[in-house]
This record gives structure tokens, C-alpha cells and sequence, in this order.
């Protein structure tokens, strides 16, 4: 899996990269075909959006692209409400794969 973290208006640091690193495990736990996962981070310094922590991912999985994004007033809940939605898009998928894998019927010979 290729992981990239980026930030935007923001310095990512080592204690941030961990973080969202041991919350995207969760999401390989359950489904282990993610090819290639990037990561943006934004803080919006503008006034009126009173300084709203915003996180993105795009999750590029065999046969299937996700995205989600999140925002809060904390980077880490942004994070945490993040991974729940992307957790939610790829049980689906995963649900999605397996309802077409049906048994072959015996024969009958």
C-alpha cells in the first residue's frame, strides 16, 4: 500500500503522520487490496470558516476509487470522523465483491 500525507497551510508532523497512519490500518484490516492511499490536510484561515481543520483521502482499491472528507475544529476528530467514513465505503465495496463470488453449482454426472 502507498500511503502519502500531505498537508496543506500546515506542517505535517511526525506525531500527525502516526496518527493517520495507525487509523488507515484499520481500513486494511478489512480489506487488504487497497493499492494506493493519499491523504491531504488543510487548515482554512479564513475568517469566516473559523478556522476549520479539513481532511480528504482518495483510496484507490483493485476494481474501485473512493473518496471522503471531513471537517472539524480539531485535526484529529477531522481524522477520526474520516477513517469511520472511509471504513463504512469499503466494508460496502467489500460486501459488493463477495455477493458476486457465488459457489458453482455441482454436477449432477
Amino acid at each position: 500500500m502507498n500511503l502519502t500525507i500531505s498537508g496543506h497551510h500546515l506542517d505535517v508532523t511526525p506525531a500527525l503522520r502516526s496518527y493517520v497512519t495507525t487509523k488507515l490500518d484499520r481500513i486494511t484490516r478489512h480489506f487488504d487490496q487497497v493499492v494506493d492511499v493519499k491523504v491531504i490536510l488543510t487548515v482554512e484561515k479564513q475568517r469566516e470558516k473559523e478556522g476549520r481543520q479539513k481532511a480528504e483521502c482518495n483510496i484507490h482499491v483493485k476494481g474501485s476509487d473512493m473518496f471522503a472528507e471531513s471537517s472539524h475544529a480539531d485535526l484529529y476528530a477531522a481524522v477520526d470522523d474520516l477513517v469511520d467514513k472511509l471504513d463504512r465505503q469499503v466494508v460496502r465495496h467489500k460486501d459488493k465483491i463477495q455477493d458476486h463470488h457465488h459457489a458453482a453449482p455441482k454436477r449432477l454426472m
